[in-house]
């Protein structure tokens, strides 16, 4: 059984952090039924949706992945990189406690989930502005005794590993090279995004399933033809806070 635990949209959804974009009007209630419509792809996909509530002190809170790294074994609750979400954590705690033994990263490490990519033993972290080397050393110790392998991966020109990578098959990684060292995800297959877009890389895969947004149509394109079973979701008024497929959900596997 799979578990998607979200959170609500918060109304101060406008303030949120912003590192790469320029600001534009957010309009909450559209945010809210494309919100709703992910949450919807999940069910399709084979998820339980669990959704946590939000508040006026949480614009960011939508963005659930950043709060929290979930293997099979733990759940590490993270510290985020900007304080301003760090309010966020205590309540996702909780709801991951319900099917985790969890753990957390501690000052000085400052890590968000968006930059943890975990495939099969293998977890890439990436070095950004929101993650650190000291949240890499803690994350690596806290899955040593499990057996996982963790590689520090440099991010540039992205906010999150997962901005320039995430996982679309078994051995095939959807990617923007640009994004990432030349050396990164060798022994993986890969298909990259259109070069016209660059934001393109991140998709959600559950099962055989890769959820997907409508804003990319050439990459939507490439994945098609690739014979994926792609489904697409609209989240453009959660890409205008930075907001991607992956980091509106933590997905959960239970035995």
């Amino acid at each position: 059984m799979l578990v998607a635990i979200t959170r609500q949209i918060s109304p101060a959804l406008a303030h949120c952090e912003l590192t790469h974009l320029e600001r534009q009007p957010i309009d909450i209630a559209r945010a809210t039924l494309q919100h709703d419509a992910y949450e919807r792809r999940l069910v399709d996909a084979g998820c339980a949706v669990v959704r946590l509530a939000a508040g006026l002190d949480m614009p960011d809170s939508v963005f659930i992945e950043d709060t929290a790294v979930v293997v099979d074994e733990l759940a590490i609750v993270t510290r985020p990189g900007a304080a301003s979400r760090r309010t966020e954590t205590p309540a996702v705690a909780d709801g991951l406690g319900r099917y985790r033994e969890v753990k957390a990263i501690e000052a000085p490490g400052t890590m968000d989930g968006g930059d943890v990519f975990v495939v099969g033993k293998q977890v890439f972290v990436g070095r950004s502005s929101r993650t650190n080397q000291a949240a890499i050393e803690q994350l690596e110790a806290l899955l040593a005794p499990y057996d996982y392998a963790v590689h520090a991966v440099d991010v540039r020109g992205c906010l999150h590993l997962k901005s320039a990578v995430t996982a679309i098959g078994d051995n095939l990684l959807l990617l923007n090279p640009a994004w990432l060292p030349d050396s990164s995800f060798v022994s993986f297959d890969r298909l990259d995004v259109d070069p016209a877009e660059p934001l393109a890389a991140n998709a959600l895969r559950i099962g055989d399933q890769v959820i997907y947004p409508t804003s990319f149509p050439r990459t939507l394109e490439r994945l098609i033809r690739r014979g994926l079973d792609v489904r697409a979701v609209d989240v453009s008024e959660l890409q205008k806070a930075e907001g991607a497929v992956t980091c509106c959900s933590l997905i959960v596997r239970q035995a």
